[in-house]
């Protein structure tokens, strides 16, 4: 892998998509990069069982995209590592806006996302949507919050990259 230039970018609330996100990193070598809202969520916007929570807002609105912080540049990299928490069994919209601001054509995206127990859903499909037909596309993994740096090692093997 070491001839590749690699990138983790990552959005994380709990921290927990961090954790993966940083051992994946370490592992590979890659750059890390957290994606960040230009307006922090607070712990009331991440409610999902208010309905009037600002997660579940831009969860029921398919075409939301909630502004970044801060961007960069993708171009040099030829693998990116994509983490996110599950939403609604999809990736939450923010990680759609990072998606679609960044030209992926011919480069490898790996998804993988942390969950408790949630399955990934729609969420390839759903990202897959936001960018060319040109990506090429590694299946989404879910990781628990427990996950170890011997499971994630053993699954950036098996990708084959």
């Amino acid at each position: 892998m070491n001839e590749k230039k690699i990138l983790v970018a990552y959005f994380s609330c709990s921290g927990n998509t961090a954790h993966v996100a940083q051992e994946i990193a370490k592992t590979t070598g890659a750059d890390l990069f957290e994606i960040k809202p230009e307006k922090p969520y607070t712990a009331r916007d991440l409610d999902w069982t208010d309905k009037s929570s600002r997660s579940t807002i831009e969860m029921k609105d398919p075409d939301c995209r909630p502004a970044l912080k801060d961007d960069i540049d993708t171009d040099g990299y030829s693998v990116i590592f994509l983490g996110f928490p599950i939403w609604w069994y999809v990736a939450p919209r923010i990680v759609q806006t990072f998606v679609e601001n960044h030209d992926l054509s011919g480069k490898t995206v790996v998804p993988f996302f942390t969950s408790g127990s949630s399955g990934e859903g729609r969420t390839d499909e759903e990202l897959h949507k936001c960018a060319s037909d040109s990506v090429v596309w590694k299946k989404s993994r879910r990781f628990k919050v427990s996950a170890g740096r011997e499971e994630i090692e053993q699954w950036i093997r098996s990708l084959g990259i």
